[in-house]
């Protein structure tokens, strides 16, 4: 789908959005509303992203939030300094003397959208851990079973374990029950009370404990198990999944003693936190540090700056923090941006009120992740055939070795050495774990360099070399 109300052919825009879920999309309205020309880019078919993913004619009772996104949509529709590219696939952002040009595909046709100013707002995706089984069919993210259910009204199973840690667990598991699977339990690694550490931050963010609470009655009213303390440590099957074993574990993830059983389930849903998609900041040299989840995230000020002159970031692509989060960096993000590029004044109150909203939403992000650690322990899960890269079938023990005998210090020279990350994800899926087997190899935790070692691409998405070799036109429709 493709608008051009803003367009003028040959001349670049203000602001480029990259995104269009909560962050990108309240970017983008923000800036059109300033006087910014502004084009939204999104490589999905309608705006919305991972968390507002929605079908034609949906009624939103899937989705939280419903009612943010329905204005948002509405003032993106309607703004006419605001042009609109879905289904474009962005590959690679390059800096050029008049800013920068944002490279994408659309129906595998290469384009070229030029701009002064970008906003990353591209999210993020499933964090996954291996165990043994994993790869069997019917092992999917929770993020994965949740799309299906929410972009195509399918369920991934019929007996749906739900495994991992975080929040996220909840609504994942309340959605698939209200659909009509059965869901044999809901089995969360870390210990939610370790909120209660963090008072202050709890009381400054009540609706998401009361979201939280209807997601657990929801599940209490449907009989759902809740365990703590205990996940998911292997999947059983070969052409499909035909159980799996969980397990209990310690403040560590190991496994305790005499505590593993095998329950009957035909979908495994598991989902350990997020990974943020930083492709396109590492593209563009930003500065980059390790969050508190762990995660790799580019450096921003309080505007949504990144270290790299014109690029502004908003959204879980800085750190995952949730949806009310995003959308108050993004409006900020839009804000600043459209303020650097043309000058246009910024109402301080309004500034004040955004500040203030976002430092509570951090202070939560902030206890987020200090109640849903990812422990070592994990790694004592696996055996030495557990596949790590699933593209290039690396396990292991094959990582184990290219550390103790091959003499790698880092997980790019794993990379080199036995080919994890070298497939076709290019290790979305497999990097950060192989970060962690070789952080833990030569105990210590992954840096920042690590993680960079694993994450960097000079192709942020997949494009044939048709489209490659074929070149693109600046602002081409």
């Amino acid at each position: 789908m493709t608008t051009s109300r803003a367009e003028q052919p040959g001349a670049p825009y203000d602001i480029a959005v990259l995104g269009a879920g909560p962050a990108g999309l309240s970017a983008a309205v923000a800036a059109a509303a300033q006087g910014s020309r502004t084009v939204l880019i999104d490589s999905g078919p309608r705006p919305g992203g991972q968390y507002w993913r929605h079908r034609d004619g949906d009624d939103g009772a899937l989705h939280h939030g419903w009612s943010q996104f329905r204005r948002l949509q509405r003032e993106s529709a309607a703004h006419h300094l605001l042009d609109h590219r879905f289904g474009h696939s962005i590959w690679h952002v390059e800096r050029t003397e008049e800013g920068f040009t944002t490279h994408t595909t659309c129906d595998d046709v290469p384009r070229a959208l030029r701009s002064r100013t970008v906003i990353v707002a591209t999210g993020a995706y499933d964090r996954q851990l291996p165990f043994p089984g994993w790869t069997i069919p019917g092992v999917f993210t929770a993020g994965a079973v949740q799309a299906l259910l929410k972009g195509q009204g399918v369920l991934a199973g019929k007996r749906i374990a739900v495994a991992g840690t975080g929040p996220f667990l909840l609504p994942v598991a309340a959605g698939l029950t209200e659909a009509g699977a059965t869901v044999v339990g809901v089995f969360e690694a870390g210990l939610p009370t370790a909120f209660g550490r963090h008072p202050l931050a709890t009381l400054r963010n009540l609706p998401k404990l009361a979201e939280g609470a209807g997601y657990l009655s929801t599940l209490l009213k449907h009989r759902v198990p809740y365990r703590t303390r205990s996940t998911v440590i292997a999947a059983h099957g070969t052409e499909t999944v035909t159980g799996a074993t969980v397990a209990r574990l310690d403040d560590q993830w190991r496994v305790v003693p005499g505590s593993a059983r095998e329950i009957d389930c035909d979908t495994v849903a598991v989902g350990y936190g997020f990974t943020p998609q930083t492709e396109i900041p590492l593209q563009l040299g930003c500065e980059m540090a390790r969050d508190a989840d762990g995660s790799l995230v580019p450096r921003v000020d309080s505007r949504q700056r990144a270290t790299a002159d014109g690029v502004y970031v908003a959204g879980e692509t800085c750190g995952v923090g949730g949806a009310q989060l995003s959308l108050i960096e993004g409006e900020l993000a839009g804000l600043h941006a459209s303020y650097a590029t043309n000058g246009c004044s910024v109402d301080r109150r309004r500034l004040t009120r955004l500040l203030r909203r976002r430092a509570a939403q951090r202070s939560f992000a902030a206890a987020m992740h200090q109640a849903y650690p990812v422990p070592d322990g994990w790694q004592t899960w696996l055996d030495e055939d557990t596949t790590v890269c699933r593209c290039e079938e690396v396990t292991a023990g094959t990582v184990r070795r290219a550390v103790d005998d091959l003499g790698a210090s880092d997980p790019r020279a794993v990379k080199l050495y036995a080919r994890p990350g070298m497939g076709l994800c290019q290790g979305r899926v497999c990097g950060y774990a192989t970060a962690c087997l070789v952080a833990g190899a030569h105990g210590r935790q992954p840096t920042a360099d690590d993680l960079r070692g694993m994450a960097a691409r000079p192709v942020a998405q997949p494009l044939t070399l048709g489209a490659l070799a074929a070149g693109d036109d600046d602002n081409s429709l």
